[in-house]
């Protein structure tokens, strides 16, 4: 299966999450008050994943490597999983940097 965008509705809120070949969650968004602004946010990960000064590389309350994707404006786009290492957290951003620019959307609203 080829990576892609799962775009999906919960009530009134709309969200994404950009999903691996192996079906692994690898980029999760905010919520969305419409659907027009998730995808917006779709865009923004194809036009922002491929450069690496968009990431910001942190830790988790508990410790755990993890990362945002910004826009060039600062805002966060999406927020990784938490990884048990950095070397994993690095593997997730090369997927999303791999995977973000052209993976399809799956709309499930």
């Amino acid at each position: 299966m080829a990576a892609r965008y799962v775009l999906s509705r919960s009530g009134t809120q709309f969200r994404f999450v950009l999903k691996a070949g192996n079906n692994e969650t690898i980029l999760t968004s905010e919520l969305y008050t419409t659907k027009a602004g998730a995808q917006g946010g779709i865009q923004s990960v194809k036009n922002n994943s491929p450069y690496d000064e968009r990431y910001e590389r942190k830790n988790a309350s508990n410790g755990s490597p993890m990362f945002n994707l910004k826009a060039a404006n600062g805002e966060r786009i999406g927020t990784s999983e938490t990884y048990s290492t950095t070397a994993a957290r690095e593997g997730g951003i090369a997927s999303v940097k791999v995977n973000g620019p052209t993976a399809p959307v799956d709309d499930q609203t």
